[in-house]
């Protein structure tokens, strides 16, 4: 099994997928290779670096997207084109926000027609900084909120001060610079700022040495609470990748892409410094064999084929204007922002000085439901469901000048409808002729049933009956029966409900459906499990997810991603085969229901983590003897975890909470 290395990151941002556009270089094609991960792809996942090539950066065209991994759980890392997706997804979230669609549902959550937001001007002095720079000193927005007289939306206006100090070039250095003790003296000591232009490519190690990949390294003194800048933004004709490591060659934070025009491939990354001491910083080419060295201490230490040219870097160390505004929040509460102008860094701190979510260059609003009122299209944009009620900060952070930052709040979707009314989850067994299309597929398809799988368990037919039985009790536990008893929403109404027992009740009103069964094959969508959409409040309450079977129950004893991998003569085969199931099933339900995917590499083992690896361990609860059905095996739910770092977002995940507050009455009943 693949297990990746966790980084706390501190206020290290790790900005990391991409947006994409072509570049003018040549970039090597080729297979990106089997699921089994080396440990350079590993190590890039792990720093948010994806290990499959960018279909932008295709000199040919003929490249694809491949299915989208935010809603996709999916077998293999190496199919997560996140680069290219977030083009894809920016584009598109520019269309929603333009849409009559968008203003009826805002309307609609809010329960009137909305009055123009509030505006909210920045107390700081132009050109001035210091007063509201912590989340002890949150400039409050008044009068914004979800009560009967209060505004849901505010636009906040301000400005980020440049407190850059003035830069210097570094002289034209030699190689081989590619690991920390052969770096470049920047000669920063605590505040400064260098420049420096060279090529990747060109030392021992290029495609003209040895082909393990050119580094280039630089040494600076910080010291804590200074910001580290990096920046290859000005001019890069390379898809640049940058790290910080540690004086103990410990990798802190990276970044590929900084999704800035026109270079979306050149990176920027901002890291905060914890302490005092010398930090290394590396400029590499992207490689879907891995970006970054393994071993920072030797120069040839690269996986090969990485891209190559030339680039200019900024080095910068220095103190980082960051504005902070406190918004009054009830439990429950949806809230949506978007930073424009200047803001690229958006994030939310809970009233107990928690960083939940964080986002850098990332929008994703297009995978909101189409009945979501929560805005999108910006340089960047997040959603939260807030856990208690109290005084939450958002924080705006980015280049310097001005910003104009949206906040939006709503209650969850599930309280606008009568009390009678309760959302029901329909599982489909039986096989389904359906458009594929809803999940990026080839259109409509015909989908054998689960049970044409049961065999491929070493169970048998009769036995179909008993494990639908026990799939759908575990989903009602995992969305249902956890939830209450964990007390978050005391309103919470959800039923489970499946094929085998009811009749197909889906197109009816308040009805999602999980078709359980067919092969990639047969639609077309090379995934295990994908998801319709990403919808933090649950505003939409038709829609559909998909777990396809053939990889679960593939044959192969090297696929770690199937169920028989786990499955001993001693194992409980009903039990672990339902369970996983059930927790694949769940992890979809997840995404219709507002929960992204969260890191599998750590620790913590919670329903949504993301696909391409571990999934014995965090999807299906299989204990530490590596063997599934035995009395080791762990019980899998929602609950807080890191976001998944090669999607674009830090900070802290409550997918326990947004579930919770997912299937809720309207607050009339309370």
């Amino acid at each position: 099994m693949t297990r990746r290395r966790h980084f706390g990151l501190l206020f290290a941002t790790l900005a990391t997928g991409a947006v994409l556009t072509l570049v003018a270089v040549p970039t090597p094609w080729a297979d990106p290779g089997s699921r089994d991960l080396s440990p350079a792809q590993r190590l890039a996942l792990d720093a948010g670096i994806q290990v499959s090539p960018k279909a932008a950066a295709d000199p040919t065209g003929k490249r694809g997207l491949g299915v989208n991994p935010y809603l996709a759980n999916l077998p293999d890392a190496t199919q997560a084109d996140n680069a290219s997706w977030r083009k894809q997804l920016a584009s598109q979230a520019k269309q929603r926000a333009k849409s009559a669609s968008l203003t009826r549902a805002r309307n609609r959550a809010a329960g009137r027609v909305l009055a123009p937001a509030l505006v909210q001007n920045e107390e700081d002095p132009t050109g001035t900084t210091g007063s509201n720079d912590s989340q002890a000193n949150a400039e409050p927005v008044n009068g914004f909120g979800t009560g009967r007289r209060a505004n849901p939306r505010v636009r906040i206006l301000g400005q980020l001060v440049d407190l850059t100090p003035a830069s210097q070039s570094l002289a034209v250095r030699a190689e081989d610079d590619g690991a920390i003790g052969l770096a470049t003296a920047t000669g920063i000591n605590g505040v400064g700022a260098r420049t420096s232009t060279s090529v990747l490519g060109d030392g021992p190690h290029g495609s003209a040495g040895d082909g393990s990949n050119d580094f280039d390294y630089f040494s600076l003194r910080s010291r804590a609470g200074l910001v580290i800048t990096l920046d290859t933004t000005a001019t890069a004709e390379v898809d640049t990748v940058v790290a910080i490591y540690n004086a103990a060659g410990e990798l802190l934070a990276a970044n590929d892409d900084a999704l800035v025009e026109p270079n979306y491939f050149a990176s920027r990354l901002t890291f905060g410094v914890p302490a005092d001491g010398t930090y290394y910083v590396v400029v590499g080419g992207f490689s879907f064999q891995g970006s970054l060295p393994e071993d920072p201490t030797d120069s040839g230490s690269g996986a090969g084929l990485a891209a190559e040219g030339s680039y200019q870097i900024s080095i910068i160390s220095s103190e980082l204007d960051r504005d902070y505004y406190a918004l009054r929040l009830d439990k429950g509460d949806v809230i949506g922002a978007v930073g424009n102008g200047v803001a690229s860094n958006l994030r939310i701190w809970r009233p107990d000085g928690t960083q939940m979510v964080g986002s850098e260059r990332v929008d994703a609003s297009f995978l909101y439901a189409p009945e979501s009122p929560l805005p999108g299209s910006g340089n960047t944009t997040l959603a939260y469901v807030a856990e208690r009620s109290g005084t939450y900060a958002i924080q705006v952070l980015g280049s310097t000048g001005s910003y104009d930052t949206l906040v939006e709040a709503y209650r969850p979707g599930s309280e606008f409808d009568p009390a009678a009314r309760v959302q029901t989850v329909f599982l489909d067994f039986d096989g389904a002729q359906v458009d594929t299309g809803i999940w990026g597929g080839p259109g409509v398809r015909t989908l054998s049933p689960f049970g044409s799988f049961v065999a491929k368990w070493g169970l048998t037919r009769s036995q179909e009956a008993v494990l639908i039985n026990r799939i759908t009790a575990t989903v009602r536990e995992n969305i249902r029966r956890d939830l209450i008893k964990k007390g978050i929403n005391h309103n919470l109404v959800v039923r489970v409900i499946n094929s085998k027992d009811n009749r197909d009740i889906f197109g009816k009103t308040n009805v999602s459906r999980v078709i359980v069964g067919g092969t990639i094959d047969e639609s077309g969508i090379p995934t295990i499990g994908v998801a319709q959409y990403i919808d933090p409040g649950n505003y939409g309450h038709e829609d559909s997810g998909l777990v396809l079977l053939d990889i679960l129950s593939d044959s192969d004893p090297r696929n770690d991603a199937s169920l028989n991998f786990y499955l001993r003569p001693r194992s409980e085969r009903v039990g672990f085969v339902s369970r996983a199931v059930a927790n694949v099933i769940s992890h979809e339900i997840g995404h219709l229901i507002g929960n992204y995917h969260t890191d599998n590499s750590n620790g913590e083992h919670r329903l949504m983590d993301s696909g391409g690896a571990n999934f014995g361990t965090n999807l299906y609860g299989v204990g530490p003897d590596n063997i599934g059905g035995t009395a080791d095996d762990e019980d899998i739910d929602f609950g807080t975890d890191t976001y998944a770092p090669e999607e674009g977002f830090a900070g802290l995940e409550n997918t326990l909470n947004v579930s919770a507050w997912a299937y809720g009455r309207s607050r009339s009943t309370w």
